[in-house]
């Protein structure tokens, strides 16, 4: 491969970065809550779904940037509520699922092959939500939030939930598990027909 050959693939999946950010930005604000397993200020999007489209068709990096770029989109132009410290958790486990994912695909390219990436990326999406959330993303938004009324929160939906790790238990992980199995029934329905305008060439 010539290095103008190199260059012009280059410059094309800068394009489709900037493309698929944009979506997943816009994406990100089209939200919806799961009132009835999870607080308020926890609202299912699909905007993981470029960022997988990315990570399968250019590589896990690519999905990291465009994970990064939605959120950093999101919080220049709609703004923050919680500090940023959603986009961070958001950013870490879009990354997670698209890694996963894709690393898993490209060693196994077949319609099995995908669905398993999707599943494994699910798990370890769901795990790093919940380690993260655990030990470093609800502890830094209790600095907004006081921890009690979090929690609360989460007793309003679960009584079983008295406490963080109740609160992971209940609500996160169900959550995390309902939001990555839909970004993956979307994203292998739209795969196929983006495939050709993302695949390297």
């Amino acid at each position: 491969m010539n290095n103008t050959t190199r260059r012009g693939i280059k410059t094309r999946n800068i394009t489709r970065v900037g493309v698929l950010s944009v979506m997943a930005f816009i994406l990100m604000n089209i939200k919806m809550p799961l009132a009835f397993i999870a607080p308020a200020f926890m609202k299912l999007d699909i905007s993981d779904v470029p960022v997988l489209l990315g990570a399968f068709t250019m590589g896990p990096i690519y999905g990291v940037i465009i994970a990064a770029i939605k959120n950093i989109l999101n919080i220049i132009i709609t703004g923050t509520d919680t500090g940023m410290v959603g986009e961070l958790s958001n950013f870490i486990i879009a990354s997670v699922y698209a890694i996963t994912a894709s690393v898993f695909y490209r060693r196994y390219r077949t319609f099995k092959g995908a669905i398993l990436s999707l599943v494994l990326g699910i798990v370890l999406m769901t795990t790093s939500a919940f380690i993260s959330n655990y030990y470093f993303i609800f502890p830094l938004y209790a600095k907004i939030m006081p921890m009690e009324a979090i929690v609360a929160m989460g007793s309003k939906i679960f009584p079983k939930v008295t406490d963080l790790f109740t609160m992971m238990v209940y609500c996160i992980i169900p959550f995390n598990i309902i939001k990555g199995s839909i970004t993956a029934v979307v994203t292998v329905l739209l795969y196929e027909r983006v495939r050709p305008a993302l695949k390297d060439s």
